[in-house]
This record gives structure tokens, C-alpha cells and sequence, in this order.
């Protein structure tokens, strides 16, 4: 199965590409995720074991993918029920709030009976990845100036005089 999604985002790349990245927190905002564990992290590369539970269908997924913050990551297979397996985010910047995004996916399972089981399940996931990481990115950017706004200052009194 090969998928390509390609959309212009009215968030920046580098707040697309953080929620993207950090898998421990799928969980959160994907329906389909279980749970998700980071098995290796720096600034090339990070690693990922997911767990896809989704209408009576469950397996685990575990990606390598090399990462090139804020604009690329590619997804690669070291683990899962598939043949084949590969993807990738690129990420364009467009103006400080803005970005185009380009998702491509190719997979196949690696057997019959997980094709017909996983396929259908699988295909909605992967169709509706892209809206779910963009949704995320404009939840957080509509939180944060809510974190960020600065706590009014008491004022203060001068000293009082002493006799």
C-alpha cells in the first residue's frame, strides 16, 4: 500500500516536526495507540516501539528514523508483522507560522491473514495521520500562549516611614 498526503499547515515546521518526533506521546492524541516507548534518541536519530490497538486488531511496530530537525524524519522498519515498511515526513518551512508537509507511506504486512485483519485498520490510520499530528500542533500552539503569559506583579508598597 502506498500513501502520499501532502498539506500547508498554519503552524511552524519546527512545533510540526517536535510533535511528530516525540512518539511518547501518541498515546495522547492518537486513538489507535496504546502506549509507545522511545528506545533510542539523539539529534540523528530516534527510535520508537509503538503498540496499535485499534477495533479488535493489536500488534507492536518498532521504527528506526533518522531525523533531520525541523525539516525531514524517514521511517524505517526494525521490527513489526511487515514485508516492507517505509515512510517519511518532510517538512518545508513557509513563513515563521506556516509550513507544507508531505507524508509518504509504504508498507505491506507480511502475511495474508494479518493483511486482511491489520489492512482495513491500518489504511484509516494511515489515512487519517496526517489531520491527527496537525490537530495535535494546533492544540499545543493554542495552549501555549496560556503557559507563557507572564503572572501579574503584585505592586509593590514603598517602606514605611519609622519615627
Amino acid at each position: 500500500m502506498q500513501l502520499q498526503r501532502t498539506v500547508l499547515v498554519d503552524q511552524p515546521a519546527t512545533l510540526l516536526f517536535d510533535v511528530i518526533e516525540a512518539a511518547e506521546h501518541y498515546p495522547r492524541f492518537l486513538p489507535w495507540c496504546a502506549g509507545a516507548q522511545i528506545m533510542a534518541r539523539d539529534d540523528t536519530v530516534v527510535s520508537a516501539e509503538l503498540q496499535v490497538r485499534w477495533r479488535g486488531v493489536a500488534f507492536r511496530v518498532r521504527t528506526r528514523n533518522p531525523k533531520s530537525r525541523p525539516t525531514a524524519m524517514t521511517i524505517l522498519l526494525e521490527d513489526g508483522p511487515f514485508r516492507h515498511f517505509q515512510g517519511e515526513w518532510r517538512l518545508t518551512p513557509l513563513a515563521p507560522d506556516a509550513c507544507k508537509v508531505v507524508f509518504s507511506l509504504d508498507y505491506a504486512f507480511a502475511s495474508g491473514v494479518m493483511t486482511q485483519l491489520a489492512g482495513p485498520v491500518f489504511n484509516q490510520v494511515s489515512n487519517t495521520l496526517v489531520d491527527a499530528f496537525v490537530a495535535r500542533a494546533r492544540a499545543l500552539a493554542a495552549a501555549a500562549p496560556a503557559l507563557q503569559q507572564p503572572q501579574p506583579q503584585q505592586p509593590t508598597q514603598p517602606p514605611s516611614p519609622v519615627d
